[in-house]
């Protein structure tokens, strides 16, 4: 059913506050320009008003930190039903977009700055090329949506297009406006679907499941080697794609800006770090007493943002001065996803020669060039 939000002043006698119109739309989408986070906190916006080869003009472009396009349309005065398709059209041309005409699009957008800059400036990571427009996501900003369009939206993404709709609505209290958003499917599972397919030829999954596994202040590598877990925390967007995993699931883990460390089976659900334990010379120990001070511990009391864990039986791993990064390996900062690409096959079967693990390798997969340590299995 349609979403609608209410709002109340907070008091004794709470007061509710009134729905009113923006006005004109163009104003949302100023307020967007000037502050892309209203859409949302892991976009660089890249285009604005986006003149397509077909006479369309897209009114909104961004890219996510993994490459995807991200495709943003107002619905302003159009039907429903004619947003949805216009958006589909507009997708349609951006899939074939090359990573010379996005950096141009960037270009004129930014008055002259690189994309490559903006990229590392804003997700301080270098702009893969390989990966950019691997695949992308179609959004639709309205103030409300008919019961027709919004099955029509929720079929396109149960059949595996990565579509969603965000709705604005605004709130008055005297002579103050307030802007509330609110998006009609899970934004994670949006994305999750358009990483399953990021770049290249779209192919079947092989099976095995890609974990990113951050690497900062608040988690170690080293750590979770050590006491067999993957985790991620910090709120939905990172953490809720552990639920895509199952006991008996094969991860192959790889760190950003470093390469890939290890490849384990999943053994357990993901548990929050103030209830995940893990063997300590056979007795079974809360994880935050046995790692280090200050890791995994932020935001305790938030169900969240709090840090969840997945236990895991490692197959193989190596310490991270020994990551193994290739050009044509596959990367992805979804902290899990079931990729699709070509690059994900050629990944996994190259790790496999690597790592020392025999079952199921192609033969002809020519092994890359790489120099890196032996690593050390892991029972």
């Amino acid at each position: 059913m349609p979403i609608r939000h209410a709002v109340w002043k907070v008091g004794a006698t709470p007061v509710p506050l009134h729905e009113v119109s923006l006005g004109k739309e163009a104003l949302l989408e100023q307020m967007i320009v000037q502050d892309p986070s209203i859409l949302s906190d892991r976009w660089l916006l890249i285009g604005r008003q986006v003149r397509t080869a077909h006479g369309g003009i897209i009114d909104l472009l961004a890219l996510n930190q993994d490459g995807q396009l991200i495709v943003i349309e107002l619905k302003r005065s159009q039907t429903p039903r004619d947003v949805v398709a216009q958006a589909l059209d507009y997708a349609s041309w951006a899939q074939n977009l090359s990573a010379d005409e996005i950096a141009e699009i960037y270009s004129q957008f930014s008055g002259g700055v690189t994309l490559g800059d903006a990229f590392k400036g804003r997700f301080n990571l270098d702009l893969d090329e390989e990966q950019l427009n691997g695949s992308h996501q179609i959004v639709i900003v309205a103030a409300s949506l008919d019961l027709s369009s919004e099955r029509i939206v929720t079929y396109l993404n149960d059949a595996g297009l990565a579509i969603n709709v965000i709705f604005f609505q605004v709130f008055e209290d005297g002579d103050r406006q307030y802007l509330s958003r609110a998006w009609l499917l899970d934004p994670v599972e949006t994305e999750s679907k358009a990483a399953d397919r990021q770049t290249g030829v779209k192919g079947k999954w092989n099976g095995e499941y890609y974990v990113s596994l951050g690497q900062d202040e608040d988690r170690d590598w080293a750590e979770a080697r050590q006491y067999n877990f993957i985790s991620a925390g910090g709120g939905p967007w990172y953490s809720r794609t552990l639920a895509l995993l199952s006991p008996g699931d094969r991860v192959w883990v790889n760190v950003p800006r470093f390469g890939y460390v290890g490849v384990g089976r999943v053994t357990g659900t993901p548990v929050r770090s103030s209830e995940f334990q893990v063997a300590v010379d056979g007795t079974m120990r809360p994880v935050l007493e046995v790692v280090q001070p200050g890791h995994y511990d932020r935001f305790l009391d938030d169900e969240e943002k709090c840090e969840y864990f997945v236990p895991v039986e490692w197959e193989y791993t190596r310490p991270l001065t020994e990551a193994v990064s290739e050009i044509g390996f596959f990367g992805n900062q979804n902290t899990v996803c079931r990729p699709r690409a070509p690059r994900w096959d050629y990944t996994v079967k190259s790790l496999k020669r690597i790592f020392g693990i025999h079952d199921q390798l192609a033969d002809t997969t020519t092994p890359p060039t790489h120099s890196s340590c032996p690593g050390t299995p892991r029972s």
